[in-house]
């Protein structure tokens, strides 16, 4: 058995994402960003006939960004701190989902703003890749730190004997997500690193 691991998400979670999205595409792109809700599909609108854009163009906007811009992404409000605190208990991984040619650049980012942790790029349900890194790090126990319900439901079904902690640290957004300890798929739900710290902490 190897030391205690703690698998956490990266956008929302450690850095906000939907807010300089949404800024840099308000600055830069024809498109206006106004997310009501969260209802991702329809917050991206063309300027000139308010139509949202099609889910193609969505992807497209979105690995722009990955390409060019992360650098307009900061951390969440206690991220980097409570990271670094957890790395003096347990290994400390990210899994982000995001293609496979940002991961040079995601860990670039994350150490630029003071988090050196390995980085997992994923697609899709995180189930599958959570029990990859828990077949090979064998931890001694494991925590899973994600702001998307449906990465819960997915770690619940594939690797129900992890513990899961839902974080959404960005505000505008947090309101309005699906909850996954409401779903039954997270063993809490914590949006603040000031909080969410000694539970987890505790879990180890």
């Amino acid at each position: 058995m190897g030391k205690p691991l703690i698998i956490s998400d990266c956008d929302e979670v450690l850095l906000h994402m939907i807010v300089p999205f949404g800024e840099w595409l308000n600055e830069t792109q024809d498109v206006a960003f106004k997310l009501i809700g969260n209802d991702f599909s329809t917050a991206i609108r063309d300027k000139q006939s308010d139509r949202p854009v099609e889910p193609a163009e969505i992807w497209r906007l979105l690995n722009l960004f990955f390409d060019g811009e992360m650098h307009r992404q900061h951390p969440i409000a206690g991220a980097v701190d409570a990271i670094n605190t957890l790395k003096d208990h347990a290994d400390v991984v990210v899994l982000t989902n995001l293609h496979d040619k940002h991961n040079a650049a995601r860990k670039a980012q994350l150490e630029a703003h003071g988090i050196d942790v390995r980085v997992f790029t994923n697609q899709g349900p995180k189930g599958p890749a959570l029990q990859a890194i828990l077949d090979e790090y064998q931890p001694s126990k494991a925590v899973f730190i994600d702001d998307l319900a449906q990465h819960h439901g997915s770690a619940a079904e594939l690797v129900p004997h992890i513990d899961r902690l839902h974080l959404c640290g960005e505000p505008s957004l947090a309101p309005h997500i699906t909850c996954g300890f409401e779903a039954g798929h997270a063993h809490a739900r914590i949006d603040t690193w000031e909080h969410a710290l000694p539970w987890l902490l505790s879990r180890l």
